[in-house]
């Protein structure tokens, strides 16, 4: 800017030019490309209007398209069409050890046998049992769990002790799945095989009475004793109640079997805490004993003049009665006692047997 008396004369550097020229220009390559776009715009409308234009759809099509679009929905709502998982919060489901348990190799029934405790010929006879029991409702958000996976996941818990954390893992399902199939599972076993776990009869009775006379103790019907399951801490529930005498939270667990390690009676439930006698006297079978059900078969007479109509083999920590037989014990004994307590033992050891079995040690 010069000034020059009282005039004033107005010009612009090189650099300011510099600067008008680029706006300028920047402004008309805004507006060229705003026409362009309308310009587009308009020729894709034109366009969209022209196809629908050219499109004419009768009644008759419009009814067939009606009616495809409801067969499609329908085959989706019975699950014929495999869908991806809808929603985020939904955990996808993968294979896991599952997808070991099918492969038929030569190791099938090793590997069997080492998860589920059970030949998969048993495995697919329980599973095909339970079957009605377990199906799942097909809805639209994922498949469900097949009733064959429902009965391996409960089986391997059982069978393994693992947390429902790492054995949901194991099998790609999410924890709430692992607890509510274990509690089908155990609906659907109580009410398919009521009748696996009951006191002998007819022939099978025979049997057993025989398989005892045969080990020195004649019209003996079994074996007892007591075991630990070991559990989690019950909610709500006083942790000393549950802490037994190996310094683990379970349950006791009564059980009766025969000779061939077959469970005919159960009681369960009691704290951890609880000897033996207290458990038997609070079970039923005390209740049927003390009241001459349990055992009505004839009268026999053994030695010594002594008549009884049956008896359990128990070890020491149940009292002696009628209907229990135990050993004599002590430290100085009998050369009979002796001969009787080792008979004793090796009959009884059925039992333990049994618990070492389910508990796959």
């Amino acid at each position: 800017m010069d000034v020059d008396g009282d005039a004033v004369h107005d010009t612009l550097s090189k650099a300011e030019k510099a600067v008008m020229a680029a706006a300028v220009n920047m402004i008309l390559i805004r507006c060229q490309l705003q026409r362009t776009e309308g310009r587009m715009r308009a020729a894709i409308r034109a366009r969209r209007k022209k196809t629908l234009q050219s499109i004419h759809v009768d009644e008759e099509g419009s009814g067939a398209i009606c009616d495809a679009v409801l067969q499609v929905c329908y085959a989706m709502g019975c699950g014929v069409f495999t869908r991806a998982t809808p929603r985020w919060w939904m955990k996808r489901r993968t294979g896991g050890g599952w997808e070991d348990l099918p492969q038929c190799d030569d190791a099938t029934e090793d590997y069997f046998k080492d998860k589920l405790r059970m030949s998969p010929r048993v495995f697919r006879e329980i599973a095909e049992t339970l079957s009605p029991f377990l199906k799942r409702r097909v809805t639209f958000y994922r498949e469900p769990l097949q009733p064959d996976l429902i009965v391996a996941f409960a089986l391997y818990k059982w069978a393994s002790g693992e947390m429902y954390e790492s054995g949901t893992c194991s099998f790609g399902i999410g924890r709430k799945s692992g607890l509510v199939a274990v509690r089908d599972v155990t609906s659907a076993l109580l009410s398919e095989y009521s009748d696996k776990i009951s006191w002998p009869t007819g022939l099978q009775k025979a049997v057993v009475l025989h398989a005892f006379a045969d080990k020195g103790f004649p019209n003996c019907h079994g074996c007892i004793d007591c075991t630990h399951i070991f559990i989690d801490k019950p909610a709500n529930c006083p942790g000393e109640d549950y802490y037994d005498r190996k310094r683990r939270f379970s349950v006791q667990a009564q059980v009766v079997v025969d000779l061939n390690l077959r469970v005919l009676d159960v009681f369960v439930g009691y704290p951890g805490s609880c000897d033996d006698v207290r458990i038997v006297h609070l079970s039923s079978l005390w209740a049927h004993a003390e009241a001459g059900e349990l055992f009505t078969g004839p009268p026999v007479m053994l030695s010594f003049g002594v008549r009884t109509n049956g008896y359990l083999l128990g070890d020491n920590g149940y009292p002696p009665s009628e209907w229990v037989v135990v050993p004599y014990g002590g430290v100085s004994q009998h050369p009979s006692e002796i001969r009787f307590d080792n008979k004793q033992k090796t009959a009884r050891g059925a039992v333990e047997r049994a618990f070492r079995r389910l508990k796959g040690m």
